[in-house]
């Protein structure tokens, strides 16, 4: 069955997951994070995409993407800005050989409460890297956004946001209640993303498989020994 990021119909949101090679760290300073969110709003104004969650780790990313029509596609806006951001990195610490860990990849999401759901899955990653307690004390998230009001250029709130609530201070309040219950529900949701390619409600994953002849998610894989013996920033 074909990836997903092989597939990637423009009216379709995703969850991108791409990571350094090695599960190496790809931002070492602050300059390194506000690059790459310079990089996203000029890839941003050129495919004309909308983002709606992101949260920027020491060794990955992670990334809410809906392409548009008559913008480009989800490979487009992920080679556009891979491979610039990858340039900065080598050429500011003279970095060789292979700098990010294979092909991105992306997970279709249906436009409903998944669509929030996943969104406080990746806000919360600094949670469950044990980085902060309150994911809003995490700088490279769109968290303060949704949840406290702060003005950020990248980010678009999504329809399934703005049905919260119509009156906006009730509609955060909504938001950190809901990212604090699927914490408490689901230990952060950790795992829940590891091996889906679709995640949505069973008609919405039904329609993705017999569309796109896809599996709901990957096959399972013999996990490599030692894996928890990398650096601690590693929940996805």
């Amino acid at each position: 069955m074909p990836r997903t990021a092989r597939v990637a119909p423009s009216e379709h949101v995703y969850h991108v997951l791409t990571r350094g090679n090695n599960r190496q760290d790809v931002f070492e300073d602050k300059e390194d994070f506000r690059k790459y969110l310079e990089l996203l709003l000029r890839y941003k104004e050129k495919y004309q995409f909308k983002l709606y969650h992101y949260v920027l780790m020491t060794n990955h990313v992670h990334l809410v993407i809906e392409p548009s029509e008559g913008g480009g596609s989800l490979s487009e806006i992920m080679k556009g800005i891979n491979l610039a951001y990858a340039q900065h990195y080598k050429r500011k610490y003279s970095h060789t050989g292979h700098f990010w860990q294979d092909r991105y990849k992306s997970i279709i999401i249906s436009k409903d409460d998944y669509l929030l759901a996943c969104g406080s899955y990746v806000e919360l990653n600094p949670v469950r890297a044990k980085i902060v307690e309150n994911p809003k004390e995490y700088a490279w998230s769109s968290y303060r956004v949704y949840a406290h009001g702060k003005r950020d250029m990248l980010v678009d709130e999504h329809p399934v946001y703005l049905q919260l609530s119509e009156e906006e201070g009730e509609r955060k309040r909504k938001y950190r209640e809901f990212v604090r219950g699927r914490l408490k529900e689901k230990e952060a949701m950790k795992g829940e993303m590891d091996r889906r390619i679709v995640y949505g409600n069973k008609a919405f994953v039904q329609e993705m498989m017999t569309t796109y002849e896809i599996s709901e998610k990957i096959k399972q894989m013999g996990r490599q020994r030692g894996w928890r013996k990398n650096k601690e920033n590693r929940p996805l």
